[in-house]
């Protein structure tokens, strides 16, 4: 209720980072909506280019050739006059008419977020971690009539990265191929991201393969990765590596859940962590600092010192 009115009709605001989230859920509450009354009945609105008039005649007309309608409104944000108006336009409209209201960025310092938030079905997808990512992918497996383990979810994870979208993508490639995913057909069909190469490369640097190591980092600069991302990638790396060596005696499963990451990433950085003291550690970091902070205010090549690094690690 708004104003001691009682809504009768559906709101749903759709909100949040995570676009590949949101985007789906609108499809799917549209593809559901035509199936059961046409496509006749639904109407999209850009906040950004409609009127506050035709928003509200949209909202309020009876639907035309079919029993419902359904009012999709993208950004009404941008319209100042909406944004302002929308607690009695909403509290306005006939009983055959259901609206989505999308908002990827909300200011919630504002009463139009405020009103969304407590008056509507408001939906907030942020981006997912890796344990949801994991999570998501065994349950858009089984919703395909497919299956995908929690060991070979967060592998998947760990190989193609963190992008839903390009994973939901290899997603439908696996199960195209085989109903049941393994870590085999992970392995044969779908290509590492450079996340999981830099994890490689430490691995090989750690474990004194300094051509391998130099290999790696050479196919990381021929697909077009940048130093300053390389650096931050092994900065990633060292952190997990860090929350492990100060974990104490605590499992990987708890480190994982305190620090929201896959149980997968934990584990296979431990045999990293076993070969470092702490005191190793935190040089290690200082140095990779040190790099970026020098590449960032002088003429230096941080191409050089990271392979240098990288021949320090090794040694």
């Amino acid at each position: 209720a708004v104003n001691g009115v009682q809504y009768s009709v559906m709101v749903i605001t759709l909100t949040g980072t995570n676009a590949y989230g949101l985007t789906a859920k609108q499809r799917k509450l549209t593809a559901d909506f035509e199936a059961k009354e046409g496509d006749m009945g639904l109407e999209r609105l850009d906040g950004s280019e409609a009127t506050i008039e035709r928003i509200g005649e949209a909202l309020t007309s009876l639907p035309f050739l079919s029993n419902k309608k359904m009012v999709l409104i993208r950004q009404g944000s941008l319209n100042k006059q909406f944004a302002e108006q929308a607690p009695e336009l909403l509290a306005n409209i006939p009983e055959t008419t259901d609206v989505i209201v999308v908002e990827p960025k909300l200011d919630k310092r504002s009463s139009y977020y405020k009103f969304l938030k407590k008056s509507t079905d408001y939906q907030e997808f942020n981006e997912l971690d890796l344990a949801g990512l994991a999570r998501w992918l065994i349950q858009a497996a089984k919703e395909q009539g497919g299956t995908l383990s929690q060991a070979d979810a967060s592998f998947l994870v760990g190989r193609v990265g963190l992008n839903q979208q390009l994973l939901s993508n290899e997603l439908d490639k696996l199960l195209l191929y085989d109903a049941k995913i393994t870590r085999d057909s992970i392995l044969a069909l779908t290509e590492a991201a450079p996340q999981s190469s830099i994890f490689e490369l430490l691995e090989a640097a750690f474990g004194g393969n300094t051509q391998h190591a130099m290999q790696l980092y050479a196919e990381q600069r021929a697909l077009k990765v940048e130093p300053q991302q390389i650096i931050a990638m092994l900065t990633w790396q060292l952190h997990i590596v860090a929350l492990i060596k100060t974990a104490g005696e605590r499992s990987p499963e708890a480190i994982a859940s305190e620090a929201k990451i896959s149980p997968y990433v934990v584990k296979k950085s431990s045999s990293i962590a076993r070969k470092l003291t702490l005191a190793e550690l935190k040089q290690l970091v200082a140095n990779l600092a040190e790099i970026d902070s020098r590449s960032k205010r002088e003429s230096f090549s941080a191409d050089d010192a990271l392979q240098h690094y990288l021949l320090t690690l090794a040694t």
